[in-house]
């Protein structure tokens, strides 16, 4: 009817959210949004979840200078990439100084066999001799150390194993229905780990799984979606908080998302009063009540259950020692959900070792943006201009103290240089009643700049609220920091955290380490990264009680890790891969030069991530990723991705070493000649000078490349065609 339009205009598609839909009169077109034609958005659509390993993050960026420890050769310091030529072939080494000026140079295909060290402090450790043996007696008196905690660890993991609770019912109509009425899309991360709490929990065996994700990614929506499916199934959720704010807005989101479906829920805190928490108490014990919120005093003795089924702790690493061992009680028989924006190394390091399972949300919600963080001397200028700036635009400020002492002069100092603002002050030694009502009148928007202790660090969500003043920086623990520049930027608008420290050139050593950190991880999900550097600063502490931060300082964390990992695979049991890292002598280039990867910083991370390839399956994502960011590799670049490929097959055929003399390839064999039987007779119908050698060797004479030829041996060796 409107025929052809006169006009031509550039499309783009752009993907959002619609919140309501509108008309357009001049292209006759109306649009409905799916809220208002539904009023809610379908749970049917999932997004499928990339498939991906997750490793833990062990080799961060190196920077010459840094401390390394090599598996075989200890402790030395990391000196850079640098090409070489040896015997006319050029290639590219990781060079490593050791004592008296021993030098290590690495292949590049070789740095599986090195880890970043990272000591239990921050003392500078003591070199290794290239050759000496004082590292490999180290590495064993450590390895004796280690059976000590893996025989705890392994007596931990059996008695949760053979543990019997309760297996819960698989979703019903009433969960589907909740689920549905989530107002956003899940991250796949989410998605995932809302499947992985609902298997556990539908699992006869204790659920003990700590859920670690970024601040504000939706942890609390995975364990809403647990909560509902305990209730549907009669069973009663106690919710573990820090702090009696943290404690009253779970309550709230709580109450706003399960209240539609009939679900009633209490709060215990001191900021409820005595009558109002003897009649939860007793609500809790009849069954009334189906969740509870509240901090530690959930732990007391008079706190009864009618049918407690699922135990939620959020932080749990901000609780004392005797709340912790009432929670190993309670595990034995229920199922815990634990929450985690940081994890602490301790909970971080359990669970990749297999003692916990663990969940991660990596993925940022759509449309969030990093908070932008900014290091600044405390000057009245900064704190006026952060402040005006945000409420020009209808927002909130935060302005944190480490101290309640010097606070109230702090916040008239605030009224005084911001005369229009509305100030208020809380900290956690002022009256319940009166921090409640503060807490409220700010959520409530009535409030401007609320000048505070760390009580707002932990969960709370005002995403009108979006700079952060932090006074004194230098005074706070990085996780600390990293908790409180988590309170803003929980919406779509950019947010933004001022450091404030009373002169840059006068920080302790410690104190700038741990702000150069934080700086560096402003980036959206850095949460892991933060708690790997907040390791380095603090110290490993302890493991399962037994102190071993000399045995960490003697091989480094990753090696430690390494150790302990083993033994506890060992003491349970399990296979373990003993099959030895093939060494590979072919003389060919095999590196990515400079013109193919200019950035050494992005070539270190290639040639490290591909160490770590396990099978052609992971190589084959490596190489179309390769291709995809720098195009077809040179003749160089292929000869590595070829060597990979051949060490992995090297490495199944428990080949010690490859090397060649002319046109033989020698190949040291690290099982019985017997073993290779069958590949053996296969060969001699493909090569004419086969034979077999003293000390296990095998030779083949071949004709064409050597490393096109020694792929062909290797894979008619395994008993595998040809590609």
């Amino acid at each position: 009817p409107l025929g052809e339009p006169q006009w031509k205009v550039p499309v783009e598609i752009v993907l959002g959210e619609l919140p309501e839909g509108f008309f357009c009169p001049a292209l006759a077109l109306a649009l409905v949004s799916e809220k208002e034609l539904l009023g809610w958005r379908p749970g049917g659509l999932r997004l499928r979840r990339r498939k991906r390993g997750w490793r833990p993050l062990r080799f961060e960026d190196l920077k010459p200078g840094d401390y390394v420890v090599h598996k075989d050769h200890g402790i030395g310091l990391y000196k850079g990439l640098v090409r070489l030529e040896i015997g006319g072939v050029p290639g590219e080494f990781l060079l490593v100084e050791y004592a008296k000026g021993d030098k290590l140079y690495l292949p590049v295909d070789r740095l599986s066999e090195i880890h970043r060290y990272i000591g239990p402090d921050e003392k500078a450790p003591k070199l290794d001799r290239l050759g000496g043996k004082a590292f490999l007696q180290r590495k064993e008196r450590v390895k004796k150390a280690v059976q000590e905690i893996a025989q705890e660890l392994v007596a931990l993991y059996a008695a949760r194993k053979v543990a019997r609770g309760h297996a819960f019912a698989p979703p019903g109509l009433l969960y589907q229905e909740f689920e549905a009425a989530f107002p956003f899309q899940e991250t796949p991360d989410q998605e995932a780990a809302i499947q992985e709490v609902l298997a556990d929990m539908q699992s006869p065996r204790p659920m003990d799984r700590l859920l670690a994700g970024d601040v504000g990614y939706g942890k609390t929506e995975v364990a809403l979606r647990a909560t509902m499916l305990a209730v549907c199934d009669g069973k009663q959720v106690a919710v573990l908080v820090p702090t009696t704010v943290l404690a009253e807005q779970h309550y709230r989101t709580f109450t706003e998302r399960l209240g539609p479906f009939g679900v009633k829920v209490g709060i215990l805190s001191r900021l409820r009063p005595p009558a109002e928490q003897k009649e939860t108490l007793k609500k809790l014990a009849s069954g009334e009540i189906q969740v509870v919120i509240g901090t530690h005093r959930l732990l007391s003795t008079d706190v009864r259950f009618k049918d407690l089924g699922l135990v939620i702790i959020d932080e749990e690493h901000r609780f004392g020692v005797k709340q912790k061992e009432r929670l190993k009680e309670l595990k034995k028989t229920v199922d815990v959900l634990a929450l985690s924006a940081t994890p602490i190394p301790r909970t971080l390091q359990m669970s990749l070792l297999g003692v916990r399972d663990l969940s991660v949300i990596e993925t940022p919600p759509s449309g969030r943006l990093p908070v932008k963080t900014v290091l600044a001397k405390m000057e009245a200028e900064i704190v006026k201009e952060a402040i005006r700036r945000e409420l020009a635009r209808g927002g909130q400020v935060f302005l944190v103290y480490p101290r309640v002492r010097g606070l109230s002069a702090l916040a008239r100092w605030v009224k005084r240089l911001v005369p229009e603002a509305r100030v208020e002050m809380a900290h956690g030694q002022m009256p319940a009643r009166q921090l409640e009502e503060v807490m409220a009148r700010f959520v409530r928007r009535e409030i401007d700049v609320l000048v505070c202790t760390t009580i707002i660090e932990s969960g709370l969500d005002i995403p009108s609220a979006n700079t952060i003043i932090i006074c004194r920086a230098d005074r706070f623990g990085l996780s600390e920091i990293y908790q409180l520049r988590g309170r803003v930027g929980r919406g779509r608008v950019q947010a933004y955290a001022y450091l404030l420290v009373p002169s840059l050139s006068g920080l302790t050593e410690e104190a700038r380490k741990r702000l150069k950190a934080l700086m560096q991880f402003t980036e959206l999900g850095s949460g892991f990264r933060l708690a790997l550097s907040d390791l380095k600063i603090r110290g490993a502490g302890n493991l399962l009680g037994v102190s071993q931060s000399g045995h960490i300082a003697a091989v480094g964390y990753d090696l430690f890790l390494e150790i302990l990992e083993k033994a506890v695979r060992e003491m349970k049991g399990e296979p373990i891969d003993e099959r030895p890292e093939p060494e590979v002598q072919l003389r060919l280039p095999a590196y990515f030069p400079e013109s193919y990867v200019p950035d050494v910083e992005q070539r270190l991370h290639l040639y490290r991530e591909l160490s770590l390839v396990r099978d052609e399956g992971e190589l084959k994502e490596f190489k179309t990723a390769l291709e995809d960011r720098f195009g077809e590799p040179p003749p160089e670049g292929r000869n590595l991705l070829f060597l990979t490929e051949l060490k992995l097959l090297l490495r199944e055929l428990q080949i010690l070493k490859l090397e060649a003399r002319g046109q033989e390839l020698i190949f040291h064999l690290g099982r019985p000649s017997q073993d290779y039987t069958s590949g053996i007779r296969k060969l001699a119908q493909e090569y004419k000078m086969v034979r077999l050698t003293q000390g296990d060797r095998l030779r083949v004479r071949v004709q064409g490349d050597l490393l096109e030829e020694a792929l062909k041996v290797a894979r008619i060796l395994l008993g595998r065609k040809e590609k």
